[in-house]
């Protein structure tokens, strides 16, 4: 199933439930059927499957919270990372269940998104927003923690150009972090610019998106992984 086809079906499924986004694992899939790199993962109802995606990937997980009501989940604790093993994986869940309810009584906890660690890189933020006027903006910067507080962005019309692209790239300060910065390892700039290509592909193909948020798009000598992903819809 192409990613067009894959957004759809779920597009309906949330205009069907009124959800004004796309639930994590349902933007993981899109994003994957347009081509992009994520770390490996799979939505779990219960803990029986959450144990048992867990021993597929390998430890150690990440465990996020899967709920119509949630769109942030960081804001009501509804994350765990490095989880080492099964014990911590079935604490996990009772954690982040009880967090979740305390701070959302009515939220309606569907599972919880089950995925592997990614390796060390550069964190950078890749997203799109659509203007009433110009359509489809994509923009780039340095992601994870620092992205509130460094705003090192940039923006660009789509669609793009990869001459484009390269300067967008250019135009954040940070930019120089994945040139090696003190001795560490050159990122794969080619990788960081085909996310970029297609954020802006997805923001073109389907109308029906107002903003898709990479962040963080994790990038090292080996490739560009996102490893959260939201999809807002229109």
């Amino acid at each position: 199933m192409s990613g067009r086809e894959l957004f759809l079906q779920y597009f309906q499924q949330a205009r069907e439930e009124k959800r004004t986004f796309l639930l994590e694992h349902e933007a993981a899939q899109v994003c994957e059927g347009y081509g992009l790199s994520l770390p490996a993962g799979s939505f779990a109802q219960d803990k029986e499957q959450a144990v048992s995606i867990a021993q597929e990937l390998g430890y150690p997980v990440v465990m996020k919270v899967v709920s119509p009501q949630v769109i942030h989940k960081s804001e009501v604790e509804g994350v765990r990372v490095g989880i080492a093993n099964e014990e911590e994986l079935l604490e996990s869940w009772d954690s982040i269940s009880a967090s979740v309810m305390s701070h959302e009584p009515n939220a309606e906890i569907r599972g919880q998104f089950i995925v592997g660690m990614a390796g060390e890189g550069v964190e950078t933020i890749v997203g799109l927003k659509r203007d009433d006027t110009f359509g489809p903006v994509v923009m780039f910067g340095i992601g994870g923690i620092f992205v509130e507080l460094y705003k090192d962005v940039s923006f660009r019309l789509c669609p793009l150009a990869d001459s484009e692209v390269e300067a967008m790239v250019h135009d954040v300060k940070g930019h120089k972090l994945l040139k090696g910065f003190r001795g560490g390892p050159e990122a794969d700039m080619e990788a960081l610019k085909q996310v970029i290509l297609t954020v802006c592909s997805m923001g073109t193909d389907n109308p029906e998106i107002a903003s898709i948020d990479l962040n963080p798009v994790r990038v090292n000598e080996n490739g560009a992984l996102a490893l959260d992903t939201r999809i807002i819809l229109g």
